[in-house]
């Protein structure tokens, strides 16, 4: 991410989000104000997106992966987890339509000053309020530690926690990674729910091209895809940090539970995996 300014990975996530409830009616999962919250750049670019048939199969894995974290969200909710951290929060509506309100969920989004100070100015621009139950924990991770950031925020450490992760992973380095499982792994009855990518050389020779073209456009808009990771790989690394409860999601899996009538056609190779893990 270019310094002081939004994340352009997060606003591609929110238009792509926003297609799927005019195109695919929102079958995977539903976000009324997925559309209200973009800016009017991109807002004017969603017809072309959509009609960019490349982008479906990524537009269905953000549904998914969102469907799959806000239904273990609830889950967790039920158990009488009452704190939900978002990391990498971009446009996330969560929030605005938290359903878990009413029994006292707190939500805490994790982001850049830039990326925080851009959504607050989407919400205000929308005409949307923002929930009692958000706290806002801008963190400059250059300057100052996850725990630190969310302490701040009045997050308590010593207390049960859902973490969302979505679209981040592949943007951070290893070590990165790790010590962010590790401090999720120190909170008790924790649980998170985070996706990743597998390394090119996974993927069959007519689609790694097309694959390394996406992480080079990223790149060159300053987002590089740092870590990639087989299953293997990232059970040993959940396993390290502390995590006994695993369930790993690939494009064959997801599409299986989640698509329906649009598995017709889905990419079931390698490619992205949505995780779910518990202390």
């Amino acid at each position: 991410m270019r310094a002081g300014q939004p994340s352009q990975t997060a606003r591609g996530a929110a238009a792509l989000r926003a297609i799927h409830q005019t195109l695919e009616g929102g079958v995977i999962f539903r976000d009324p104000y997925a559309a209200r919250i973009l800016d009017d750049e991109t807002r004017a670019g969603l017809d072309a997106m959509a009609a960019d048939a490349s982008l479906r199969p990524l537009r269905l894995l953000i549904a998914a992966r969102s469907r799959f974290s806000e239904g273990a969200l609830a889950a967790c909710v039920a158990r009488g987890v009452r704190q939900v951290v978002i990391l990498g929060a971009g446009l996330d509506t969560f929030s605005l339509r938290n359903p878990h309100a009413g029994l006292g969920v707190r939500v805490f989004e994790v982001d850049y000053p830039a990326t925080q100070d851009w959504k607050r100015e989407r919400l205000a621009q929308a005409g949307l309020a923002v929930p009692d139950t958000l706290t806002f924990a801008p963190i400059d991770f250059e300057r100052q530690g996850l725990a630190d950031g969310l302490a701040a925020a009045g997050f308590h450490a010593d207390r049960p926690a859902f973490f969302q992760w979505l679209g981040v992973v592949p943007y951070l380095s290893h070590d990165a990674i790790s010590q962010t499982l590790h401090f999720i792994a120190g909170v008790p009855e924790s649980e998170v729910v985070f996706d990743y990518g597998e390394p090119f050389e996974s993927y069959a020779e007519e689609r790694r091209a097309n694959v390394m073209a996406v992480a080079e456009r990223a790149a060159a808009r300053g987002e590089p895809w740092l870590s990639q990771f087989d299953p293997a790989e990232m059970s040993d690394l959940l396993h390290e940090a502390g995590f006994a409860v695993i369930e790993d999601l690939g494009m064959a899996a997801l599409s299986e539970r989640f698509y329906g009538a649009l598995k017709k056609h889905a990419r079931i190779g390698p490619g992205a995996h949505v995780v779910r893990a518990e202390r």
